[in-house]
């Protein structure tokens, strides 16, 4: 019988090339190091809802890591409300040329991302700020990304006035946030994310930003 880590890798081999994502041995290894990192700790801190080792590659790491095409090299990217560090340090693990700032308000979460960040080389590619984002000045990136954010909806306008001049937002949605964010943005491009039917990758820029042709 198959241990939690070989189901885990086994389910991000078998269900990448649907994400459209290829991933090498080394990848996979960082990924499997981190979802043990993530089991480690998760009963003492809730950082992500009880799942199976194939749940969490796809739902957590593969979702994840669907942010890479959109992308440029040597992009830098702000997560807010980090939490288990989803959807960025997929992404750090498997691109080392990114650079990221995360935060998360919750001083435990906080040292389980310290921990996290470790494993990103080369050192110093990531910032962590323990802090509501409300309360710090927005880092200097090219994107913006959330995806488990309390009172997402609520929130949402204040983190676009937040939110850097010109960067890009990143952000995973139902039909209701999915609504939320095309009220607030003109220029909206959406993605249905694999194996689901009402779960969306929005990708919202300002007005004055085109998307590539």
């Amino acid at each position: 019988m198959p241990t939690p880590l070989e189901e885990f890798n086994e389910s991000v081999k078998g269900n990448a090339q649907e994400f459209r994502i290829e991933l090498h041995a080394v990848q996979i290894e960082r990924l499997s190091d981190y979802y043990s990192l993530v089991m480690k700790w998760n009963e003492r801190l809730h950082l992500v809802a009880p799942c199976s080792p194939e749940e969490f590659a796809i739902r957590h790491v593969l979702e994840s890591l669907l942010l890479l095409r959109h992308f440029p090299r040597n992009a830098s990217i702000v997560d807010v409300g980090s939490g288990a560090g989803l959807p960025t340090i997929p992404c750090l693990l498997v691109r080392d040329d990114l650079r990221a700032t995360l935060i998360e308000s919750s001083q435990k979460k906080g040292v389980f991302l310290r921990e996290t960040l470790r494993a990103v080389r080369p050192a110093g590619r990531a910032q962590l700020s323990v802090s509501r984002f409300a309360d710090v000045p927005s880092p200097r990136a090219d994107f913006v990304t959330s995806r488990a954010l309390d009172r997402f909806e609520d929130i949402l306008p204040d983190l676009v006035d937040w939110a850097p001049p010109n960067a890009t937002f990143l952000l995973f949605a139902g039909h209701s946030v999915r609504k939320r964010i095309e009220s607030l943005f003109s220029n909206v491009q959406v993605e249905l994310i694999p194996q689901s039917e009402q779960r969306f990758l929005i990708i919202a820029r300002p007005a004055n930003l085109n998307f590539p042709t």
